[in-house]
């Protein structure tokens, strides 16, 4: 009963941080420099004022900003999310087309991360001061140091000229499309480079944690009675430490998942991947302001989804937590 009191507490704040989600961006959009109705008449190759006033009227420019707010709000309601100004289609069309990529390149990232990273950080933890932890430490300071697009670049200059043995663009092979199992591989062997590419640098983060915790939690009483027990090591690693160790993870692996949306715009405009990353930057540049809001809206509704969804599992975790405890 409390964990569904719990769960309707969040479920009512997410509404509340959504409807803010809406109306911050809206305005700071509207209000950035930048006209779409002169980049679609440069599209267009050139047009008119009479032209150019048309098109405000059209996509509604021509209105104050709290009527264009307003009519925005009253359409979103209903599930209306407009025509792109670029693509001319419904926003929420390009949306389902692109969202399932992002999805794949967002979650392997953050699965590929959090295991390589717990897994480094506990291995080191076992010899603080051995060469395996040395170097994790020197490499985890590299990889959390180097930009996710130079990363993406040298991998791509590496893969694509200097050992071509990966696929470097596009999501599929469109020259010789597959189907089945065969259309399974080959989007699994795009998706390698980009997924390293975004998870190297929270590998960085999650080893440093791990390394951290499991050292405490080695230190730790129930540890020393595990052991005294004669328990097998990987059980007391396994079973006693690394339970402990997961909490910080889980909580910081919620948190970063709007950090993954956010570098997942650069890596896909490095690697060409079609995800939502790449309609972001296109819709930018093109001031597609009904595109852009919308990819923003289904960000943070996927943002706010993880976040309780870590909530869950870190309950899941700690089972002293209590869904009523602060």
């Amino acid at each position: 009963m409390n964990l569904l009191i719990h769960m309707t507490r969040q479920l009512a704040n997410a509404v509340g941080l959504l409807l803010a989600v809406l109306v911050l961006n809206f305005c700071l959009i509207h209000l950035a420099p930048g006209d779409p109705a002169l980049v679609i008449a440069g599209e267009m190759g050139g047009a008119s004022a009479d032209v150019i006033a048309a098109l405000r009227v059209k996509y509604g420019l021509d209105q104050s900003l709290f009527h264009q707010l307003w009519t925005y709000l009253a359409k979103v309601v209903t599930g209306d999310f407009g025509y792109s100004y670029y693509f001319n289609e419904p926003v929420v069309n390009l949306i389902a087309h692109r969202i399932p990529a992002t999805l794949y390149l967002v979650i392997s990232a953050l699965l590929l991360s959090v295991v390589v990273g717990t897994l480094l950080g506990v291995i080191s933890a076992r010899r603080p001061n051995g060469w395996f932890s040395q170097s994790v430490t020197v490499i985890s300071l590299a990889g959390y140091a180097a930009p996710v697009f130079w990363t993406g670049l040298m991998l791509l200059l590496l893969f694509g000229s200097v050992w071509p043995i990966l696929p470097v663009t596009g999501m599929s092979d469109v020259a010789r499309p597959k189907a089945g199992f065969a259309h399974l591989l080959d989007v699994g062997q795009h998706l390698i480079l980009p997924s390293i590419t975004l998870a190297l640098v929270f590998i960085a983060q999650y080893s440093r944690l791990a390394r951290v915790n499991m050292i405490d939690a080695l230190t730790a009483d129930y540890v020393r009675t595990a052991r005294a027990k004669g328990l097998p090591e990987y059980v007391v690693i396994g079973k006693h430490a690394l339970r402990n160790t997961l909490i910080p993870i889980v909580t910081v692996a919620g948190l970063q998942f709007g950090h993954l949306f956010a570098g997942a715009v650069l890596v896909e405009t490095v690697f060409s991947w079609p995800g939502m990353g790449r309609l972001v930057f296109e819709s930018i540049l093109r001031r597609d302001y009904p595109t852009l809001l919308a990819v923003l809206f289904f960000s943070a509704v996927l943002v706010m989804a993880a976040n309780i969804i870590t909530d869950l599992v870190y309950r899941l975790v700690d089972p002293r937590i209590r869904s009523g405890a602060r």
